[in-house]
């Protein structure tokens, strides 16, 4: 029996990945079943979120005990293969003439869907272009006195003067760091700088363009730079002008980059680049491989982009785990040198950021992440069970999250319901958050939403009812509606339901017929994944009863990181000690094209 049948008999294959193996053993009868089997495990590689199938890591994609080829029988099949590209390290496009472009591509032991290598390597070479563009500075004496004003010596964070004078000169700045560190604040002066220097020095302000993976994620970040211009409105030395001159809202950025319905191409690319000189991006870490590729070589000749994420938070959804690289080819954040006498090609290009601001006294939350950040079941633990944490509660063993706290989960959404105002409804449906990992079982999204629903809406409830929360699972560009958009049902005048979604950035709340709405489902529970870019006044979070391979310590780092005040943890310690030891892996050449 073949491999392939093997993976197809243990259902351990999607029929898309079946299916490509079939095409290519129907178009070339001799094909090296082999070869067939890689490619099926290279589209179900995609799916799993990896830009390609490492044949050395084979369990990493199929965790069944099974009898695998050694590395050097998938290289000769692959070699030998018509279907298979072998091009060198580094090499451009292979066969780019081709009518009929070969499907696979193996290239330094990993087997690759031709578009997803073509990606990687696209977009390594765009962000190795935009790493060597040194971009014209003013003189320094004459942006002193605005550097001082954003960044005075006594009391500021130098890694955020830092950050802002590396953006005078630089096409390309990654600027990471923890919840509370400060990033947006950074962002936001260095935005005044960059539309100083150029008003001192007699030029047009740089236009610039603000986005976010998510709707969700572009609207907090958006309302978080207006606070803190508002702040700055109020300092001396500082020209209400730049501040004027800035955006006063960030959009998705499939919308920035011009998404086409029905197609992966956008209006914008190298050929069309963005209209912008400033790019600023967002909850970097949630932009997926091929995402990343085009926003890239969407960036003007001369322009620049920055990027804003949390190393440690989830990857993308989808394929690859792009910030990671490009952290991995900038090196030591600390400038420590880790590879001998060569610097890594994006040194200089990032900036980390360490002191932590935003903290309510309600809340220490600090030891804990940091003990999520670093895997340490033991002490996470530990810290739970001790109950000494301000905001942080620790459910131990608890299975069903509605029965906590005499029901204080069902209760806030009962009091939801009994809010007229849809602006007030919306602000008090972000305060509370159920999440969970995964969307089946017990603990999953699925079956609690269901109980959420009966217990607020009794068994034969409508599908929409008053007071349901809802969460936009497609985008839907005519609606302006996005992939995690948040809304709530409400009865209007006339007792019909009514979807209510925020506005644009401080814009009033937008009313939609239920059935005018794109795909979408309950919100009250909601998977890690899917609240990321997004905070809560309170957050609670149920792991399921045994572990899975979904969990992980940035799936933990994430949930636990999402809440502002209060913390509450229902899992057993078994689990959370499982889900800490276990780290998300993403194959992917992108690191080593990079550093090569």
């Amino acid at each position: 029996m073949s491999l392939l049948d093997v993976l197809q008999r243990g259902g351990h294959l999607r029929p898309l990945d079946s299916a490509l193996a079939a095409s290519l053993s129907r178009l070339r009868p001799g094909t090296d079943p082999l070869v067939a089997a890689a490619a099926a495990l290279a589209s179900l590689a995609v799916a799993r979120g990896h830009a390609a199938f490492d044949p050395a890591r084979p369990g990493l994609l199929v965790t069944e005990e099974l009898d695998w080829p050694s590395p050097q029988a998938w290289a000769q099949a692959l070699g030998n293969s018509p279907w298979v590209a072998t091009p060198a390290a580094g090499a451009g496009e292979a066969h780019p003439g081709d009518a009929l472009p070969l499907p696979l591509a193996y290239e330094d032991g990993l087997v690759y869907l031709r578009r997803y290598r073509e990606y990687e390597r696209r977009l390594a070479t765009r962000l190795a272009g935009l790493a060597s563009a040194m971009l014209p500075a003013p003189p320094e004496a004459v942006l002193a006195p605005v550097l001082e004003t954003l960044f005075p010596a006594a009391g500021s964070d130098p890694l955020q003067a830092l950050a802002a004078r590396s953006a005078l000169d630089r096409a390309l700045l990654l600027v990471t760091g923890g919840p509370g560190t400060g990033k947006t604040t950074t962002i936001a002066r260095l935005l005044v700088l960059l539309v100083a220097a150029a008003v001192l020095e007699g030029r047009e302000p740089p236009r610039i363009a603000l986005a976010a993976p998510t709707g969700r994620a572009a609207e907090r970040m958006a309302g978080s730079l207006r606070s803190a211009l508002e702040y700055l409105r109020a300092m001396p030395g500082i020209e209400p002008g730049w501040l004027d001159a800035l955006p006063d809202g960030a959009g998705t950025v499939h919308r920035l980059l011009g998404a086409r319905p029905g197609s992966i191409a956008f209006r914008h690319d190298p050929d069309h680049p963005l209209p912008f000189d400033v790019v600023v991006v967002d909850e970097a870490s949630m932009v997926d491989l091929p995402l990343m590729c085009k926003l890239v070589e969407a960036v003007p000749k001369g322009g620049r982009l920055v990027l804003l994420g949390d190393p440690d938070q989830l990857p993308s959804v989808e394929a690859g785990d792009v910030l990671a690289a490009i952290c991995d080819a900038s090196g030591d954040p600390a400038g420590n040198q880790t590879r001998g006498s060569v610097r890594p090609p994006l040194h200089g290009h990032r900036v980390h950021l360490r002191r932590a601001y935003r903290q309510v006294e309600s809340l220490d939350l600090a030891p804990l992440s940091e003990a999520v950040r670093a895997g340490d079941g033991d002490r996470v633990v530990e810290l739970l069970r001790a109950a000494t944490l301000q905001g942080v509660s620790f459910h131990e063993d608890a299975l069903d999250p509605l029965a906590v706290e005499g029901g204080a989960l069902t209760g806030h959404w009962r009091h939801l319901a009994g809010i007229g105002d849809p602006a007030s409804a919306l602000a008090a449906a972000d305060r509370v958050r159920l999440l969970v990992a995964m969307r089946h079982g017990p603990q999953g999204t699925r079956a609690l939403n269901v109980r959420i629903e009966q217990a607020l809406a009794g068994p034969r409830a409508p599908t929409h009812f008053h007071g349901r929360l809802l969460l936009v699972t497609e985008n839907s560009y005519r609606h302006r509606l996005f992939n995690g958009d948040v809304g709530v049902c409400l009865r209007d005048g006339g007792g019909h339901v009514v979807a209510w979604f925020p506005g644009s950035d401080a814009a009033a709340p937008r009313a939609f017929h239920p059935a005018a709405l794109p795909a979408h489902e309950s919100a009250f529970a909601m998977t890690v994944h899917k609240a990321q870019g997004s905070e809560f006044d309170q957050v609670w979070l149920q792991l399921p009863a045994a572990d899975n391979r979904v969990l992980s310590r940035e799936l933990l780092y994430t949930a636990v990181t999402r809440t502002r005040r209060r913390l509450h943890v229902c899992a057993s310690a078994a689990v959370l000690r499982a889900a800490l030891g276990r780290e998300v892996v993403r194959v992917s050449g992108l690191a080593g094209r990079l550093n090569g």
